[in-house]
């Protein structure tokens, strides 16, 4: 390997989710932090297996629901109660059933925002440029492969151990992706016992 590449991550493929799967839950109980599962479709119980704690965009939703629904209410109490109030068909400035689809819809606009703007922050979007994309063989991951990568940032990373580690649940193939736009540097297989 040249001086002047850096790797950025180990990305093994699998043909099945049962054994993608098992390699999450390998990476997880190694104390792997550093490692994603790229499937063509959603494969359930992905999340236990790489040992994910729930979604934060729940909680941010809420809030932003929250902020909403308060502004509409304020504003409304201000416009009408205080700022300019007008009597219109008897009814109080200050009216409640009135206020119902102004605070529902500022409720469901501050919502759908938070939740667009939250899910862009926590999946680190836009990334014009991930180094997996140097990988000929990634391209699958939208079809019928399946796949994971290590991060070389993870603490417990080590070329050797990882490299073992994946083998040893079968892994069909394995290569070492560089920061740089070089092509991915195909890794052989050995004999690991399954575990």
């Amino acid at each position: 390997m040249a001086k002047n590449k850096k790797p950025a991550l180990l990305l093994a493929e699998f043909d099945t989710t049962p054994t993608l799967i098992h390699a999450a839950e390998k990476l997880r109980d190694a104390g792997y932090k550093s490692f994603d599962t790229h499937t063509p479709f959603p494969v359930h119980g992905m999340d236990a297996a790489m040992g994910l704690p729930d979604s934060k965009l729940g909680p941010m939703v809420f809030a932003g629901g929250l902020a909403g629904f308060t502004t509409a209410f304020v504003m409304i109490w201000w416009m009408n109660g205080v700022d300019y109030p007008l009597v219109v068909g008897g009814k109080p400035p200050f009216s409640i059933p009135s206020m119902v689809p102004i605070l529902f819809e500022l409720t469901v606009l501050f919502s759908s925002i938070t939740a667009v703007l939250g899910m862009f922050h926590l999946n680190r979007i836009p990334q014009h440029h991930h180094p997996i994309f140097n990988s000929s063989r990634f391209d699958a991951a939208s079809d019928d492969k399946f796949f994971v990568s290590v991060g070389t940032d993870d603490p417990k990373f080590d070329l050797d151990k990882t490299k073992r580690l994946l083998e040893s649940v079968h892994c069909t193939h394995i290569e070492l992706i560089h920061d740089d736009d070089s092509p991915a540097e195909e890794l052989s297989l050995g004999h690991a016992e399954a575990s």
